[in-house]
């Protein structure tokens, strides 16, 4: 057997992290994210919030529902109606759950005038969406009906894409650097032969030469691969995917720069040119981090449930020897606590099992309080990555782990 093959998916690590559940009544791939899922899910939507930002985005909020003859207008219901939730009547309108978040999106940017020298114009949400996947085909966090995206839509002009597309790609690598998750190859998503495709044929092979020159100038400074594959594309235009490979060697899609000139036709998205006219703008569907269901099953099978500090649910685990050593226990908790880390105090049951118990969650740091720590003001703090023990105070302690949650790196003793 190899080692590859001892390696558990993100299922089989779940009994012993808790990050979600499933439940009949709330229905097939619809996970509950329990409070650990919840914890991740906060520090991925910061970074993602924290990258958006440094890209010069802004924050929207629009509605998860939409009415029918808007997704007839994005083009969705024609491609998509199969595999989106059935309409609900209200009234005299039908509406229905959203698949993508474009065109809202969309519907935002039309609300004002945009001049030539307002773009680009970057509109970011975290959102959900929803794909009616089959009971058959749903599995964990990797296929489910609701997909939480972290999802920018550039709108820009003509000469502003290779530019925009090269930063999208940029902010994409940096997330994966940071998350730890090995990039494969870059994946340039064309058109092929078939009349599956919105747009001319001279419009794609414009836009893809152009999604393909940013990705060689992005890719040169990482030694990262450009993979080019026909078929692969949107039906409204071409993209970039970031491809990564778990340790079982299944591939996936974990963030994308997708161009679009089918929604900007469709909704009228222009602008006021130099010389007063009206001009057409260019869309880019742009996601860094990625969906959050898909995200956190590949870090929980990459890190084989022992996360990143900034990223682990359980980032210290305070366990008092004996019930002498409580209100010391419940001080080192308050002084962790207030540096912003996420602690558990466990006092039932023997020592070895309680410690037995903060491996199997996966805690960062174990901290262990007996008669001689308490009488010290000190801690004993076991890192969970290398076992060695450590003795120091608990300021020290909360002062080194805040440093490396904030900074999303290791801790350093």
């Amino acid at each position: 057997m190899s080692q590859d093959d001892d390696l558990l998916d993100h299922r089989e690590l779940n009994h012993d992290l808790h990050v979600f559940a499933t439940d009949p009544l709330a229905g097939s791939g619809l996970p509950l994210w329990l409070p650990a899922g919840a914890a991740i899910r906060e520090e991925l939507e910061r970074l993602a919030k924290d990258i958006a930002h440094d890209d010069g985005c802004l924050d929207v909020r629009t509605p998860v529902l939409g009415k029918r003859a808007l997704f007839e207008r994005s083009g969705h219901w024609a491609k998509f109606s199969k595999d989106m939730f059935p309409p609900m009547k209200l009234g005299e309108d039908e509406v229905v759950l959203r698949p993508a978040n474009c065109p809202h999106h969309a519907l935002v940017y039309v609300c004002d005038q945009r001049s030539y020298r307002d773009l680009p114009i970057r509109l970011n949400e975290l959102a959900p969406m929803f794909r009616a996947e089959r009971s058959g085909v749903v599995s964990g966090l990797q296929r489910v009906r609701q997909i939480s995206l972290d999802d920018t839509h550039v709108f820009c002009r003509p000469d502003q894409v290779q530019a925009e597309v090269a930063a999208a790609l940029r902010s994409a690598l940096r997330a994966q650097r940071i998350l730890g998750l090995p990039v494969d190859y870059v994946r340039l998503s064309k058109r092929d032969d078939s009349d599956a495709w919105l747009g001319s044929a001279e419009q794609w092979d414009h836009h893809q030469d152009a999604l393909r020159a940013a990705a060689l100038e992005v890719l040169a400074d990482h030694g990262i691969d450009l993979v080019e594959a026909d078929g692969e594309a949107a039906f409204y235009g071409p993209k970039l995917d970031v491809q990564v490979r778990d340790g079982r060697g299944h591939e996936e899609t974990i963030a994308t720069a997708q161009l679009d000139f089918n929604q900007p036709e469709r909704f009228d998205l222009t602008y006021v040119d130099a010389d007063g006219s009206k001009q057409r703008c260019v869309m880019i569907h742009r996601g860094t981090v990625g969906a959050m269901e898909r995200v956190v099953a590949s870090l929980m099978e990459r890190y084989q449930g022992r996360l990143p500090l900034w990223l682990a649910p359980v980032q210290a685990v305070v366990l008092p020897v004996s019930e002498a050593q409580d209100v010391a226990a419940d001080e080192a908790a308050r002084v962790l606590r207030r540096h912003g880390l996420r602690v558990e105090v466990r006092r039932e049951g023997s020592l070895g099992s309680r410690i037995r118990e903060a491996r199997t969650v996966r805690a960062s740091v174990v901290v262990v309080i007996g008669e001689r720590e308490a009488a010290q003001a000190m801690v004993q703090a076991t890192d969970g990555r290398d076992g060695i023990k450590r003795t120091l105070a608990v300021n020290d302690l909360a002062e080194r782990m805040q440093q490396a949650h904030r900074d999303r790196v290791d801790l350093v003793w």
